[in-house]
């Protein structure tokens, strides 16, 4: 795509209500590492303003790590959707205060071109845990922790669960983070944020031998807060996992949707 792309690529679309809109994200937020950043990547979050200059929904939401308040494009992003006479208000939500088993915190910018959007408040729904809320049943195999062959890393990961919570309690292995969580995680919280990685091992217990399998397709799924019907019907399993991993938890994107369309936000008529 080039800096002027916009709504023509998508052909005739007729008038709409609402963009929803998650620009590319992976070089603002830290999972990148020290890895070096791809400015262009950054500046898709751009290519909304000629979706919203071209089609000229009411309400744009668009969708970010939190991480991307520090890039230098994010006040003119904003000024940007100001120009085209959004009034913007950017908010921090965490999945977990909207009943969502994952603990994901990202950064929305909602934008309504005839009201000002209120704060939205927790649904007051509890968060899920990865053994209630996650976790199923589907006959997958799982492996000896100590098959021959397997990493140092992951053994050294379990080992510290297993010091941590006793033999027979199962956890969660989790790879590629960075927080100082000991590699681990016990089940009664909800899960840590998913990423487009497989970077989740469940370590059940076979009388006294510890047994490791990965998260599968539909516990992530549970995971992301998608309903039990819902099918990623096409792909790879890695696939879909990256397409997970990028996804937006949809309890929080309908709280959203619900306070920006339901008449919640503040009238600019009563000002």
């Amino acid at each position: 795509m080039a800096e002027d792309t916009g709504p023509s690529i998508l052909g005739e679309v007729g008038e709409i209500d609402l963009l929803l809109a998650s620009p590319e994200c992976t070089n603002h937020t830290c999972a990148k590492g020290s890895r070096p950043r791809d400015e262009g990547s950054k500046k898709t979050a751009h290519y909304v303003t000629n979706f919203a200059r071209e089609l000229k929904p009411r309400w744009v939401v668009v969708e970010n790590v939190i991480h991307m308040r520090s890039w230098d494009g994010y006040d003119p992003l904003i000024s940007d959707l100001e120009g085209l006479g959004y009034n913007v208000f950017p908010q921090v939500l965490e999945a977990t205060d909207f009943g969502v088993p994952q603990s994901r915190r990202r950064l929305f910018l909602l934008c309504d071109r005839e009201a000002k959007p209120l704060p939205l408040t927790p649904c007051g729904l509890p968060s899920g845990t990865v053994g209630q809320d996650i976790l199923v049943d589907g006959g997958w195999r799982s492996r000896s922790l100590y098959r021959p062959g397997r990493a140092e890393g992951t053994i050294a990961r379990a080992e510290r669960a297993i010091a941590a919570l006793g033999r027979g309690v199962p956890f969660l292995i989790v790879y590629y983070g960075s927080d100082g969580s000991g590699g681990w995680q016990p089940l009664d919280r909800p899960i840590r944020t998913l990423t487009t990685l497989d970077r989740f091992g469940l370590v059940t217990w076979d009388g006294d031998e510890p047994m490791l399998r990965m998260l599968q397709v539909p516990e992530l799924r549970r995971a992301m807060g998608f309903g039990r019907g819902y099918r990623l019907p096409f792909g790879s399993r890695r696939d879909q996992i990256r397409l997970l991993g990028n996804g937006v938890c949809p309890p929080v994107m309908e709280a959203i949707v619900r306070s920006l369309v339901s008449g919640q936000s503040a009238s600019l008529a009563a000002e």
